[in-house]
């Protein structure tokens, strides 16, 4: 019984070690997507921000109107669109 407690705690050492060179593997080899990724993330918290307070869009619309009244119908415009887009990529 002693032996096969010694073969089993062997195998996990190696397992365990196995593993950990791996996560240096897998870690090494995705540094070069941190960046993009840490921009997306940030893209996607500011999306769900502003999903989350819908009258901070309606209030950056009226400031628009107010200040430019000759480019607000484009700029309405665009700013429907990327809440079309936003409302289909976080649709629960």
């Amino acid at each position: 019984m002693n032996k096969k407690l010694t073969l089993l705690a062997e195998r996990r050492e190696y397992l365990v070690a196995q593993a950990a060179a791996q996560r240096i593997m897998l870690a090494q080899s995705l540094e070069p997507w941190r960046a993009p990724l840490a921009l997306a993330d940030r893209g996607v918290a500011a999306l769900r921000y502003i999903r989350s307070h819908p009258a901070l869009l309606l209030g950056t619309a009226f400031v628009i109107a107010v200040l430019r009244p000759g480019r607000t119908a484009r700029w309405l415009g665009r700013v429907w669109g990327v809440w079309q887009i936003s409302r289909r990529l976080f649709r629960n």
